[in-house]
């Protein structure tokens, strides 16, 4: 009989620390759009030197909240206020359990007064639709999944395409893709621009540290306008970016894209376990990394963690509100960038080479996780664990392995520490992992975001603003 929803496949589960570290499902993938166009360190390197275009059509949920609930919708579930959220803006929408544990983020458009689209990963967009559901609102909601991480062979369409044009010569070509100057508007307001003689939806944006646009429109426009962008730009040096180097570009600017939606445990949220099929984001997801804690809940975060602790507002009653009044900022872990050892990455290579034992675990390039979740301890000289890696993977325009974590509050700076790097006992059973040991890399603990370009340039932007 097959599983109907989250909770049954706990149920079946002893540990449900188990089931995910051993999920069947394989690597997270971005899907669709080609893994490389040109190389991925050219592709890496034109967001730092040129222009560069993203493709996001694929590896994202898109949302439409439709009503005259809809605001309130988006108030009762985001920590963020809804006060200042006129039409024609966005917004990072962050939402938390009962317990105050972030559930997932995206972006939050506002369409028209009561038309509002969601664009982000799965578990935000089902805890809208639950909430939506469970609430009452009179509100109708619209859900555009990603699309499938294997497609094998057939053919895939989306209701929307989304590219953004990044870089530092970005504006040129939007200026003359568009055939004039564009209005430069602050950042994450929404306006048009013209492609080939289409208007096109845009938000200012900045992904690479300099000003630029996401555009978007309906699907059956996508060859059309990518091919308009590419050809306008050619001279001025943008190079389409392939799924094998796009993720790689918030190791610079600090975004950390994936923490594991705090839900897995507690009475409060047990309906909502309920509700989640077995098919779901939730029920399918893959935690790797060195760190086993002792209960699911030493993998939860809260917004400070991930540096989204000034998107807290309580001038507005959101789900969650009461538990985030009764933690300790002081206390909270916070956000920083570990700079790997070249030498000690090396090593890790090199065991590739070695006929006698075990490698150590692989380090992919340039993104090296290897989990929709991961969790890599991070410890002191004397084995303490200070902390988590939780994205890694190399940069080439900095020719470093870096890592965005969350530390204890009192490390510095500057400060050395070490990832444990593969997972303990040979490894899990998760099809992404091969028979391996582990290593301690030293890691020098830097600012977020790592790329001097990103954190001297944004003056805007929540948590790309200069670092701590």
């Amino acid at each position: 009989m097959s599983h109907k929803s989250l909770q049954d496949v706990l149920n079946e589960s002893s540990n449900v620390i188990d089931h995910l570290r051993n999920a069947q499902v394989g690597a997270y993938v971005y899907p669709v759009v080609a893994s490389e166009f040109s190389n991925w360190r050219s592709e890496v390197q034109a967001w730092r030197d040129s222009a560069v275009l993203f493709d996001q059509t694929h590896h994202m949920d898109n949302l439409l909240v439709r009503g005259k609930d809809a605001l309130k919708l988006i108030s009762d579930t985001a920590i963020n206020s809804v006060e200042n959220f006129p039409v024609g803006k966005a917004k990072q929408y962050v939402p938390v359990t009962p317990y105050g544990h972030v559930i997932g983020d995206g972006i939050l458009f506002r369409d028209a007064e009561d038309e509002f689209t969601y664009v982000g990963r799965s578990p935000a967009a089902n805890w809208l639709l639950f909430q939506a559901e469970k609430g009452g609102y009179d509100a109708d909601l619209t859900i555009d999944r990603r699309s499938p991480s294997r497609p094998m062979g057939k053919s895939v369409t989306r209701k929307l395409w989304r590219l953004q044009i990044q870089g530092p010569r970005a504006w040129e070509v939007i200026e003359k893709v568009n055939g004039g100057p564009v209005e430069k508007l602050k950042f994450f307001n929404m306006g048009w621009m013209n492609v080939g003689g289409k208007q096109v939806r845009t938000l200012r944006h900045g992904m690479a540290g300099a000003p630029g646009l996401e555009l978007w429109g309906p699907y059956e426009d996508y060859d059309f306008i990518r091919e308009t962008i590419l050809e306008a730009g050619a001279e001025l040096g943008i190079q389409p970016a392939g799924s094998r180097a796009y993720p790689s570009n918030t190791l610079e600017s600090g975004w950390i894209p994936s923490p594991l939606p705090g839900i897995y445990s507690g009475d409060e949220l047990a309906d909502y376990r309920k509700w989640l099929g077995a098919d779901s984001y939730e029920a399918n997801s893959t935690i790797a990394g060195s760190y086993v804690p002792d209960s699911i809940e030493g993998y939860y975060t809260t917004p400070w963690e991930l540096g989204y602790g000034s998107f807290i507002k309580f001038d507005h009653d959101f789900i969650g509100a009461d538990a985030l009044k009764q933690m300790n900022v002081d206390s909270q872990r916070k956000k920083v960038t570990l700079a790997w050892s070249g030498d000690d990455l090396a090593t890790v290579h090199a065991s590739m080479y070695q006929k006698d034992g075990l490698p150590y675990k692989f380090f992919d390039l340039p993104l090296a996780n290897y989990g929709a979740s991961n969790f890599d301890s991070v410890v002191d000289e004397s084995g303490k664990v200070r902390g988590l890696s939780m994205y890694t993977g190399y940069s080439w325009n900095e020719k470093r392995g870096l890592s965005l974590a969350i530390v204890d509050p009192d490390v510095e700076i500057g400060s050395q520490l070490q990832v444990v790097w593969g997972e303990p006992d040979g490894g899990t059973r998760k099809p992404a992992v091969e028979p391996h040991r582990q290593y301690n890399v030293n890691v020098d603990v830097s600012p977020v975001p790592y790329s001097e370009v990103v954190r001297e340039s944004y003056t805007e932007g929540g948590w790309r603003k200069k670092a701590s």
